[in-house]
C-alpha cells in the first residue's frame, strides 16, 4: 500500500507536542495591528492547544505526526 501524504497546509499550521496533543497559533495577529492593544498582541504570540473536537480531523490530515 502506498504511503499516505500529510496535508501540507495543516502541517504548516499545526505541530504535535511531546504528549501527542496538537499546538496551533492564533489568528488575527498578523495585520491591522495599530488598533489592537499591546496586551492583545502579546496574547497572539502564545500558542494554544487545539480543541478536542478538532483532534480527529487533524489525525486524518496529519497521519504520520
Amino acid at each position: 500500500m502506498p504511503k499516505m501524504k500529510n496535508h501540507s497546509g495543516a502541517s504548516k499550521r499545526f505541530k504535535v507536542t511531546g504528549s501527542g496533543r496538537y499546538r496551533r497559533y492564533n489568528a488575527y495577529g498578523s495585520h491591522i495591528l495599530t488598533k489592537k492593544s499591546s496586551k492583545r498582541k502579546r496574547g497572539y504570540r502564545q500558542s494554544k492547544l487545539t480543541h478536542a473536537s478538532n483532534v480527529s480531523a487533524l489525525k486524518d490530515l496529519l497521519p504520520y505526526s
